[in-house]
């Protein structure tokens, strides 16, 4: 349904997104993942035709974002991060002014908004000023804002960003309705959400794609079923990890940090033994100090450190 091609963006001399490419199928939830600064707002404003690439191409049901911006921006319904709303509005008013101003038909409005308050829950504050909501309903009120004139996109920039535990999981839960109907892009820095609410994940590092597929997918391609998190006191890096990868069943050591004397390591294994007997021995060969050491589930969280951390 959407071809990213070749999509490049320059600020200036500083490249926030460099020749990315993917799809998006019709009907699934898409999760853009990144630390901050990796491209991942410039891609979804690249998506919604409010920036224009540097070089590359989005194709939208084969309109192109060079020629066809206006016919792709009535496809997607957008809600930034912050959504745009006007405090001093009423809900209702609000909503009913963003139906005018997308020009639906007149007859159909009430019944529209009032579908639209149920499928984000906010019929209790319809007859609030927007200024005296929660963070949480004021999102809900931008979902609502963004799905008036029922897209079928729907592109959202960290929708859960700044909210409580409770109200991420009912926004989360509002999103996993919608993508049963609709094509769901989403961002987001909260891993399990992401693991909870996409079909398929798309991981950004300083403007480049570092890996795309379900968590499954990203897993297997990682080539480990679980991960040791070692630290120890006076180890030299490539002294342990030429050591630790003399273990059959240890694919990878991935270096998380050395500061202080004190070397943190993952060490990616496969396979159903427990290494851990023969790690420790190694250890213990070489008089290391072990400082730390257990056994993790490979989760989307470890995957996206191991990708996205410095160096």
């Amino acid at each position: 349904m959407i071809l990213i091609e070749n999509l490049t963006k320059y600020y200036g001399e500083t490249c926030a997104v460099d020749q990315i490419n993917f799809d998006i199928r019709k009907g699934e939830v898409l999760g853009l993942l990144g630390p901050n600064g990796a491209g991942k707002t410039t891609t979804m404003r690249m998506l919604t035709c409010y920036l224009v690439p540097t070089s590359g191409d989005i194709k939208v049901k084969d309109f192109s974002i060079k020629d066809n911006a206006l016919e792709i921006k009535k496809l997607i319904g957008y809600l930034p991060e912050s959504a745009p709303l006007y405090p001093d509005m009423i809900v209702y008013d609000y909503l009913r002014f963003i139906a005018d101003v997308r020009e639906l038909k007149k007859g159909s409005i009430d019944s529209r908004i009032k579908e639209l308050a149920g499928i984000c829950g906010i019929h209790e504050v319809m007859h609030k000023s927007i200024n005296e909501l929660s963070k949480g309903y004021k999102q809900r009120v931008g979902l609502a804002h963004a799905m008036m004139n029922d897209p079928e996109i729907l592109v959202l920039d960290e929708p859960t960003s700044g909210l409580d535990p409770n109200q991420i999981v009912e926004i989360r839960d509002i999103i996993k309705k919608i993508g049963t109907e609709k094509t769901v892009i989403l961002s987001t820095h909260i891993l399990s959400e992401a693991e909870a609410t996409c079909d398929r994940i798309v991981i950004i590092n300083k403007g480049k794609i570092v890996a795309a597929g379900a968590t499954d997918e990203l897993k297997r391609e990682a080539g480990s079923d679980y991960i040791i998190q070692v630290s120890l006191k006076h180890g030299n890096f490539e002294e342990v990890s030429s050591t630790l990868r003399s273990v059959p069943e240890v694919s990878d050591v991935i270096l998380i940090s050395d500061e202080n004397e004190i070397l943190d390591v993952h060490l990616a294994c496969s396979g159903k033994k427990d290494v851990r007997p023969d790690i420790y021995q190694a250890i213990r060969n070489n008089d290391w100090i072990l400082m730390e050491f257990h056994k993790e589930s490979r989760t989307l969280e470890t995957i996206f450190r191991e990708l996205t951390k410095e160096g």
